[in-house]
């Protein structure tokens, strides 16, 4: 009997469009129906690299920009093997931004910029400006919606996604 193998999730939107609220929520929802699920999150900010972009993002060094671009390039990539070993497992990683977001971010809801800067410390990170977050922004899922109904739709769009991956073999994100 061959182990089915985990699907990598990914989450992407403006900064406090409610992209961890949902990652946690989609965890417990798969562990809750059998389905090993754990949530990543990037830039993960323990390793040594991503220690320094998180003093960058807190403004606490700088950087020039296509240093910072790589930073966040090796973060992800230094994370690639235990990903992979995770999914060989069966176990589906929920991960709270990823490599789309080193190409630009894309929107998890339509939400107005100045209605994100009503949400909790938006604004103590390099990139949490209202003019940088506008110009990023393309609508994949309506979060305007309560947190529930945009739930379901994420809980659906992950559960087909895991069916449909569950037997094909782990592949490249980029070729």
């Amino acid at each position: 009997m061959t182990c089915r193998r985990g699907a990598l999730i990914v989450l992407e939107g403006v900064d406090k469009a409610g992209k961890t609220t949902q990652c946690n929520k989609l965890v417990q929802t798969l562990q809750d129906s059998g389905r090993p699920a754990e949530m990543m999150r990037f830039p993960e900010r323990t390793t040594k690299i991503g220690q320094l972009i998180n003093s960058y993002l807190e403004n606490k060094s700088n950087l020039e920009d296509h240093t910072v671009h790589l930073l966040f390039s090796a973060n992800r990539w230094e994370l690639v093997p235990l990903m992979k070993e995770k999914l060989k497992q069966g176990i589906s990683l929920v991960v709270d931004r990823y490599a789309f977001s080193g190409v630009a971010f894309t929107s998890a809801k339509p939400l107005n910029p100045s209605e994100a800067a009503q949400r909790g410390q938006f604004g103590t990170e390099r990139y949490e400006t209202s003019v940088f977050q506008k110009a990023v922004q393309q609508t994949v899922i309506d979060a305007a919606r309560n947190i529930e109904d945009v739930h379901t739709d994420i809980k659906n769009h992950s559960v087909n996604a895991i069916n449909a991956a569950e037997n094909e073999p782990i592949g490249e994100l980029w070729k």
